[in-house]
């Protein structure tokens, strides 16, 4: 029988199921429900999807696909050969990379989490940034990234993201790293290149991640991570009555340190005095 032998099957089972792929052909023009600003600047081979808008000082660039039900804000930029697939809102000011991807329902640009307290209840804190991608992004269904507080969001080249990640206010993507579904990153936090972030991890706010770093499946970040490697935490599922009597043990956990303690003077006075 015929065989493909390969020293990395996955990455040439990628290359190889491109081939596979239907190609569908190149739409061009603007749909006749799409509405498109005269301010706006739009190459003449894009193709803008039915219900779409593009609004005042946005610019498509060259071989960019805007699906149906899009919208482009004031002053962003699409860069050239990028594809929203649909439901897609970038929104003002945000800048977009070169043949960037982007699924269903996605929303780059939205307001950044940011309030005050007053005695009455909570001020808004206005959102001023805005949010940069660098080329070759990918961004999953129904992600959110918030724009910057003051300065941008910024998602650098490469990067990786799979459904449902929430990206918050002025948190910074090192090149070609992968965050996958269900992620929430919090404000402010740096996370570095070609890092690996599995399902469900909650990244504190204002926290640093080193080039290099995994973090296994519903880990909770909750310090800087400043040396490469795979970190982990959490407990794996247990048997539900396993997992009671474990966690009434933790329970007791304080009261078993302090008389550990307890214990242990004891016997050092004991030793001392023989």
């Amino acid at each position: 029988m015929a065989a493909l032998v390969s020293a990395n099957p996955l990455l040439t089972y990628a290359r190889v199921a491109v081939l596979f792929q239907p190609v569908t052909p190149r739409q061009r023009g603007v749909h006749d429900t799409a509405w498109v600003s005269d301010q706006a600047r739009v190459a003449e081979d894009v193709w803008v999807g039915p219900h779409s808008t593009v609004e005042a000082g946005a610019t498509v660039e060259a071989g960019a696909f805007i699906g149906p039900h899009c919208v482009i804000g004031s002053g962003a930029v699409v860069g050239a050969d990028s594809c929203l697939r649909t439901h897609v809102t970038i929104c003002h000011g945000v800048r977009l990379g070169r043949r960037v991807l982007i699924h269903p329902g996605a929303v780059v640009g939205s307001d950044g989490f940011g309030l005050a307290r007053d005695r009455q209840g909570w001020v808004k804190i206005p959102q001023l940034g805005s949010v940069w991608v660098g080329d070759d992004v990918e961004i999953g269904a129904n992600t959110t990234i918030d724009r910057g507080a003051l300065d941008d969001t910024v998602i650098e080249e490469g990067v990786k993201l799979d459904n449902q990640v929430q990206v918050a206010h002025n948190v910074h993507i090192g090149a070609h790293t992968a965050v996958a579904g269900c992620v929430g990153i919090a404000g402010s936090a740096r996370i570095g290149k070609y890092c690996n972030l599995a399902g469900g991890v909650g990244i504190a706010g204002h926290l640093e991640l080193a080039d290099h770093v995994t973090v296994t499946g519903m880990s909770l970040v909750s310090r800087s991570l400043t040396e490469p490697g795979t970190y982990s935490s959490g407990l794996p599922v247990q048997p539900n009555r396993l997992w009671n009597r474990i966690g009434a043990r933790l329970r007791q956990l304080d009261e078993f340190a302090r008389r550990l303690t307890a214990l242990e003077k004891k016997v050092t006075v004991e030793q001392s005095d023989e």
